[in-house]
């Protein structure tokens, strides 16, 4: 039972460490930084100017399309490097699976380009 337990000792390690350099840096920025607040610090800023009207307004669907977007291509970018670095091990398989994956995406991208959601005004 020992020996079992002495296994686990390096991970133990690891999570005491990474916890007390996370309690460290949490906490040393309000020992050293200076601390001198004046009114244009704690102004509200937004975009260059002061605010002008609620923060809770009506956004534009177009902006939750065109993050949404953002999104699936940064997930397709996160499939695609991995994919490509192993294609030679992995086979004719794995190449027409992302083929297929890609032919989805485009066909999406394809669908919101014709009903008009990228087109600003």
């Amino acid at each position: 039972m020992n020996d079992l337990l002495m296994e686990y000792l390096p991970i133990l390690l690891f999570i005491g460490i990474s916890g007390a350099i996370a309690i460290a840096l949490s906490v040393a920025p309000f020992l050293i930084a200076p601390s001198k607040p004046d009114p244009e610090k704690l102004s509200a800023y937004e975009c260059g100017f002061n605010a002008f009207s609620d923060a809770r307004m009506k956004f534009d669907v177009r902006f939750y399309l065109v993050s949404i977007l953002f999104i699936i291509f940064d997930l397709e970018v996160a499939f695609l490097f991995p994919w490509a670095i192993t294609l030679s091990a992995t086979g004719a398989l794995a190449f027409w699976s992302m083929v297929v994956f890609l032919g989805v995406l485009t066909v999406g991208f394809i669908y919101e380009w014709k009903k008009g959601a990228l087109e600003w005004e």
